[in-house]
């Protein structure tokens, strides 16, 4: 929220643009995931998020304004879905069950996330690369044939990828 806005006048404003749009984007969001719970959670996180970064007063199209909100926040849901997903598919291989708390299983969810969102920062063979060496296991030599590269070109991806993550390292570390 800007500085110079009066709160009252925000306040005023996010009751306004929150009581006249709350019930549509809800049946809006709720179309597109056919599950009210979800629906209520990312309609709130959607408020939430253009109260937290928007002067409301200044929003000429609210509803506009809104969906393009609400796509994002849906977007990010349904990736950290897929990576939950994923996760759990990945912990169901192990002959026994791998018991994990609440706030690790969060701990490992968010790391996910942090990694996914690295990894489309990369161009999209740098990223196939990383991917088919540290999930697939693959041998450099195997991804350059596999994928018609030189074998300098999948170290210097490989490089390139790693570089990437320890800055995501450094960032969380010096936070």
């Amino acid at each position: 929220m800007p500085h110079n806005a009066d709160p009252r006048a925000q306040q005023s404003a996010m009751h306004a643009l929150y009581s006249d749009n709350h019930h549509w984007l809800y049946t809006w969001i709720r179309k597109r995931l056919d599950n009210q719970f979800d629906a209520a959670d990312l309609t709130q996180d959607t408020f939430l998020r253009i109260h937290s970064r928007q002067d409301v007063e200044q929003i000429t199209e609210p509803r506009a304004y809104i969906v393009t909100v609400a796509k994002g926040i849906i977007s990010h849901f349904y990736r950290r879905q897929s990576l939950e997903d994923k996760y759990l598919e990945y912990l169901s291989l192990f002959p026994e069950p791998v018991t994990r708390s609440q706030e690790q299983q969060q701990i490992i969810l968010q790391t996910l996330e942090q990694i996914d969102a690295l990894l489309n920062e990369l161009p999209p063979h740098v990223k196939s690369v990383f991917l088919l060496s540290q999930i697939e296991g693959k041998k450099y030599q195997a991804i350059a044939d596999d994928m018609n590269l030189s074998l300098i070109s999948v170290k210097r991806y490989m490089k390139q990828a790693y570089v990437q993550c320890l800055s995501l390292m450094e960032d969380d570390f010096f936070e």
